[in-house]
């Protein structure tokens, strides 16, 4: 086992994409604004994926997997401070999709994919336990789906249509960037104007 290769995601490269955030005029509806947070979004999950890869390859320990994930977690989830009130609902939107993907990832890591049940499955049962109140139950559920995404298996996300907007819905759409991700794990230009 190597050492890490390089740092997977920094600090630094958060606060770009927030300082990007914090200078345009962001409006959910106009396709620029929409793209920005999700490249965001899509740039972290990225960096997940290529973390999940090389454990997968070997080339990374669990240790140093886990370690590597909890950093970006600790990058990516801690609290952003924005003056307009609109653009901290938006990154804390970003923030809570990028949570199950976390999840899911640290998931495959320590147990490897769930062994029963598909995609569907997990998010269905997922969206029950969101409606009957159940988070933890809720976010379990959509983390095992995550990490059959990880493995191979592709996340439908007409089934995001099928299920009241909430969390899971929320998680669904990290774990779409987190499948995109795997499959074209290319780094997001920051630059991309």
């Amino acid at each position: 086992m190597s050492e890490t290769p390089d740092e997977y995601y920094t600090e630094e490269r958060w606060n770009n994409w927030l300082d990007r955030l914090r200078e345009e005029d962001i409006d959910p509806e106009n396709e620029d604004s929409a793209r920005l947070l999700l490249n965001l979004q899509d740039d972290a999950a990225i960096a997940v994926a290529k973390i999940v890869s090389d454990y997968d390859d070997g080339e990374l320990a669990e240790d140093a997997a886990l370690e590597e994930l909890e950093t970006i977690r600790e990058i990516v989830l801690s609290e952003v401070e924005f003056e307009e009130e609109d653009k901290l609902m938006l990154i804390d939107g970003v923030q809570t999709s990028l949570v199950c993907v976390f999840y899911a990832a640290e998931e495959f890591v320590v147990a490897g994919p769930a062994d029963e049940g598909s995609v569907e499955e997990y998010v269905r049962a997922a969206a029950d336990a969101e409606a009957e109140e159940d988070i933890d139950a809720a976010l379990g559920y959509t983390a095992q789906a995550g990490t059959l995404v990880i493995d191979g298996a592709t996340l439908d996300m007409d089934i995001a249509e099928d299920i009241e907007y909430g969390l899971v819905s929320e998680w669904l759409n990290g774990l779409d960037s987190l499948q995109t991700a795997l499959a074209d794990p290319e780094v997001v230009e920051e630059d991309d104007e």
